[in-house]
C-alpha cells in the first residue's frame, strides 16, 4: 500500500490559487485514472481535476469553498503495491518529490494547521451554509460582516450564490449600525450570555478630489486585477512600436455573404470573418517566421507551433485569449469550429487551462465594436497583436483596363503593435502588409 499525493495543479503563469467548488469523490471512494475527482475554479475558467492513479481517497484536506495555493496537496490516495511512478494529467503539474514523501509539496504548517477551513480564516463568527466567492469574502472581512450577517443576504447568482453585485448592493443601504443578528445565528459560535461584539464599517472618507458624494467606489474583480496588472507588466517589458495598413477585402466580403447558408448546410458552422482572418495570419507567419517568437532574457525563441490567439470579451466585461493551437493545419471548416466552440465556452466559462495557453500570436477584432482601429497591447510573452477594424463602405481608387475609376468598396483598418527590442519596422511592416495583400486578392470563387 502506498500514498499518492493529489495537488492543486497549476492553472496558468498569471494563476496562483483556485477555489474548490465541489467534490465529486468522498473519502472511501474507488478512483480510476484520469477520472475526475473534484471541480476547481479560478476567475478565468472552471475544470476538472483528475486522478494520477488509480486507487482509493483516503483523505481530503480541504472543503468545497476553500481556496487553495496552486501546489498545495489537497487529498491523498491510497494505492496498492509500492508507490506507482505518477504521470501528470493534463490538468495537473507534478511537485518534485523528496525521498519519496513529496517533501517539496507540503506547506510549512504542521498537520493540524493543514486541514482547518479556509474559511476559518476569512470570517470569525459563524458558519457558513453557502458557497462565498474568494471576492465576496474578502469585500465581507474589509466591510466588517460577519457570516451570520451576510448568510441573511439574497444572492442572485446561480443556486443563489452571492455575487459582487449583491454584496455591493447591500453596503449601500447598510446603515452604520450593524443589522439585528438572530439568536439562532449567534447561539452557533457565541455563549447566550455574552454579547457579540461585530467589528464595525469602516467610516474615514475616501480622501480623493474625484470622489464625491454622488460617485460610486467599486473594487477590481479578481479577474480584472490580473489583467490590469498583465497589461502594465507588457508595457514596461516590451517598448511598442504600431503600424497601420488599409485593405480592400470586397471580395472576401462578397464571398463570406454568398457562402454563409452552404458553409452552415456543409460543416453546421456560422462563417464569421474570424477563422478567415486567422487563417490567413498563419499563412503570413509562415513568410515570416520572426513573428512567431517569444523572448526570453537575451534569447529569441522561435515557435514551430503557430498558435493563433483571439481575444473575446466575456459578459462580465472582462477579455480572455482562447488559443488555436496548430492554426496552420486546420482548414477553413475547422478554424470555424474551433473558433464558435472555443467563443462560446468563453461566453459560458467552461473554458480548461489548456485553452488559454501556449499562444505565439495575437488577434483582436475592435471593428467587433464599430472601431475603425486600435492600438493593441502585446500579450506576452508574444512578441506582435494584430487588430482587425470595421469594415466599411468607402468611394476608392480602382485599377481597371480603362484606368483609374472611383468605386465604392469595402474597406478595413488593420494594426499591429510589435515588440521593438526583437521586431523592427521592416518586419512589422513587411508582415502588416503581406496579411492586408492576401486579404486584397482573396479569390471571390473560391471553392468551399
Amino acid at each position: 500500500m502506498a500514498l499518492v499525493d493529489l495537488v492543486m495543479p497549476k492553472m496558468g503563469e498569471s494563476i496562483m490559487e483556485a477555489t474548490i467548488l465541489k467534490w465529486e469523490k468522498s473519502v472511501g471512494d474507488t478512483i480510476e485514472v484520469d477520472e475526475d475527482v473534484l471541480l476547481i475554479a479560478t476567475d478565468k475558467v472552471d475544470t476538472e481535476v483528475p486522478s494520477p492513479v488509480a486507487g482509493v481517497l483516503q483523505e481530503v484536506l480541504f472543503e468545497e469553498g476553500d481556496t487553495v495555493e496552486v501546489g498545495k496537496i489537497i487529498a491523498r490516495i491510497v494505492v496498492e503495491g509500492e508507490e506507482p511512478q505518477v504521470q501528470a494529467s493534463p490538468a495537473i503539474e507534478e511537485i518534485p518529490a523528496t525521498n519519496g514523501k513529496h517533501e517539496a509539496s507540503m506547506p510549512e504548517k504542521e498537520p493540524a494547521e493543514l486541514v482547518k477551513p479556509a474559511t476559518s480564516v476569512a470570517f470569525n463568527t459563524g458558519e457558513a451554509t453557502r458557497f462565498y466567492s474568494p471576492l465576496v469574502k474578502s469585500i465581507a472581512k474589509k466591510e466588517g460582516i460577519p457570516v451570520s450577517e451576510l448568510e441573511t443576504i439574497s444572492g442572485t447568482g446561480a443556486k443563489g450564490r452571492v455575487t459582487k453585485k449583491d454584496i455591493l448592493a447591500y453596503l449601500k443601504v447598510r446603515t452604520g449600525e450593524m443589522p439585528a443578528v438572530s439568536t439562532q445565528s449567534v447561539a452557533k459560535t457565541e455563549p447566550k450570555s455574552t454579547p457579540v461584539n461585530h467589528p464595525q464599517p469602516k467610516t474615514t472618507p475616501v480622501q480623493s478630489k474625484s470622489v464625491s458624494g454622488g460617485d460610486t467606489i467599486i473594487e477590481m474583480d479578481r479577474m480584472r486585477k490580473l489583467i490590469a496588472e498583465h497589461m502594465v507588466r507588457s508595457k514596461q517589458v516590451s517598448p511598442h512600436v504600431t503600424s497601420f495598413v488599409e485593405a480592400d477585402v470586397t471580395n472576401l466580403f462578397n464571398w463570406r455573404n454568398k457562402n454563409k447558408a452552404a458553409f452552415m448546410e456543409r460543416f453546421g458552422q456560422k462563417l464569421t470573418f474570424t477563422p478567415i482572418f486567422i487563417e490567413i495570419i498563419a499563412r503570413t507567419i509562415k513568410d515570416f517566421p520572426m513573428i512567431n517568437v517569444s523572448v526570453e532574457g537575451e534569447n529569441i525563441i522561435v515557435h514551430n507551433d503557430i498558435n493563433v490567439g483571439m481575444a473575446a470579451a466575456l459578459p462580465s466585461g472582462n477579455l480572455i485569449v482562447p488559443v488555436i493551437k496548430n492554426a496552420d493545419l486546420l482548414n477553413l471548416g475547422g478554424l470555424a469550429t474551433t473558433v464558435n466552440d472555443l467563443v462560446d465556452r468563453a461566453r459560458n466559462n467552461k473554458l480548461k487551462p489548456d485553452d488559454i495557453q501556449g499562444g505565439t500570436f495575437t488577434l483582436t477584432n475592435v471593428g467587433t465594436f464599430g472601431n475603425l482601429a486600435g492600438t493593441p497591447i502585446i500579450n506576452q510573452p508574444q512578441v506582435a497583436i494584430m487588430a482587425t477594424g470595421a469594415i466599411q463602405k468607402k468611394p476608392a481608387v480602382v485599377e481597371t483596363e480603362f484606368g483609374d475609376m472611383i468605386a465604392v468598396r469595402r474597406l478595413m483598418m488593420l494594426s499591429m503593435s510589435y515588440d521593438h527590442r526583437v521586431v523592427d519596422g521592416f518586419l512589422g511592416g513587411s508582415f502588416l502588409r503581406r496579411v492586408a495583400d492576401y486579404l486584397e486578392a482573396f479569390d471571390p470563387n473560391r471553392e468551399l
